[in-house]
Parts: C-alpha cells; sequence; structure tokens
C-alpha cells in the first residue's frame, strides 16, 4: 500500500484525527443509475431528518470545522465536502454526476459526514502521502475550482505537491474513467467511532457498483499505522 504518514504539525493540533485509507483495483464507468437510486433514497432521507442550521453540528463534520479553524482557515468560505453535500442538498440542489467512483464517493460522504479523498492511485508519484498543512502560495489546482487557496488546510502530499484537502481533491490526481487502482482515504478528525462503520459501508458498495474484490485497508493515527479488513 501507499506509505501514508501523519506530519507532527498536524498531529500535534488534531491529536483525534483517525485516517482510514482503502486500496483496491476497480472498474469504473458512466454514473451507475442503482446507485442513483441509493443516493437519492440518501438524499430524500437527509431532507426529511435534517435541518441546514444543524449540519455543521455533526460530529465528523464539526470536527474537521474545528481542525480548520486550528490552522487558521475560515470553514465558511472553505467548507469540507460533506458540509458542502449535505448543504446542497437540504437547499434543493442536485448534486453533481460525474461517473461511478465519484458518484459512490460522495454517497458514502454524505452518508456519513466523513470528507473523503478519491484518487487514482497510478497517478500518485512517488509511492507515499504526508498529510500536513497547505502553505501560502502553494499552488493547487481543485477540481472544477480552478486554483485554489489551501494555505490553512489539511493536505496531503506526494512528491510533486498537494492531492487532497477535505475541501477539494487536486486535477492531477483526479479519478477518470480509466481509473483502475483506487484510493480512498476517509478523514476521521472526530476520532475513530463510526470511522470502520464508514469504511465497510463504502467497501460494500465498491463490490457492488466498482467489481472490487481484494480491498486493502489500514488505519492511520498519531500512535502508527495498522493493517485492517473490511
Amino acid at each position: 500500500m501507499i506509505q501514508i504518514t501523519l506530519s507532527k504539525e498536524i498531529s500535534d493540533k488534531c491529536p483525534d484525527l483517525h485516517v482510514l485509507a482503502m486500496e483496491c483495483s476497480v472498474r469504473n464507468s458512466p454514473s451507475d443509475e442503482q446507485l442513483w437510486q441509493e443516493i437519492e433514497k440518501e438524499a430524500h432521507l437527509i431532507c426529511q431528518t435534517v435541518q441546514l442550521d444543524q449540519i455543521n453540528k455533526w460530529s465528523p463534520i464539526r470536527a474537521t470545522r474545528q481542525a480548520y479553524k486550528c490552522f487558521g482557515k475560515d470553514p465558511n468560505r472553505y467548507r469540507p465536502s460533506a458540509e458542502s453535500l449535505r448543504r446542497r442538498i437540504l437547499r434543493g440542489l442536485p448534486l453533481y454526476r460525474v461517473d461511478t467512483l465519484v458518484d459512490l464517493i460522495n454517497l458514502v460522504s454524505i452518508h456519513s459526514g466523513y470528507s473523503i479523498g478519491g484518487f487514482d492511485k497510478n497517478k500518485i508519484q512517488g509511492g507515499k502521502l504526508m498529510l500536513g498543512v497547505g502553505k501560502e502560495g502553494e499552488l493547487y489546482h481543485g477540481i472544477g475550482r480552478g486554483i485554489l487557496n489551501i494555505a490553512g488546510l489539511p493536505v496531503y502530499r506526494d512528491e510533486a505537491g498537494g492531492i487532497g484537502t477535505p475541501t477539494s481533491d487536486e486535477e492531477r490526481t483526479k479519478i477518470s474513467l480509466e481509473t483502475t487502482e483506487l484510493l480512498m482515504i476517509i478523514n476521521g478528525y472526530s476520532g475513530l467511532p463510526d470511522l470502520i462503520e464508514a469504511g465497510e459501508y463504502a467497501a460494500d458498495r465498491l463490490r457492488q457498483y466498482a467489481s472490487t474484490e481484494n480491498i486493502n485497508a489500514q488505519l492511520i493515527s498519531s500512535a502508527g499505522t495498522q493493517a485492517i479488513s473490511l
């Protein structure tokens, strides 16, 4: 698996952070209608049970927002992706249809509250990632956003630069229809509770919609790294 480490800056200010990383072979495809039925069912449930002013109080989202504040980033200007997706649903705006893998990751995010990175593993340079904090002037092209100011955002970097923040992933390593090897990173700033459940939920849908068979998973925290089964 790709080696993932946490910088001291991250570990010191986010001591409860647990990261669940999953690698697997996949078969991507245009948006899957059965998957979209599941997404629409999840969106309907959110509309029936959640108020707009409650979104940022949910533990996984609240903890991610707090991490932003610790590093000097305004989470109301640069919202974590899980929060943005739920807000979009409650504002009556349609979710974007991209492809099966991206749609699946969005489903896991709106279901679990975790902001999730999804990457084409074969586009990651150097075989390792470190989670640090974005710097002023650091060049980063957010997917569908253009140049994104990531100063103060938690950011995963490979040897060529940043590839993922809880707000947006980078164009350079984004998933496409040609993606055959997936790296999914679920960021648990609220700690370990519910993180494994989110991973199992994701693994079930990868098997159902992306022809995934073998999933390699590991749990990363300030205490180290351990392999887990999903």
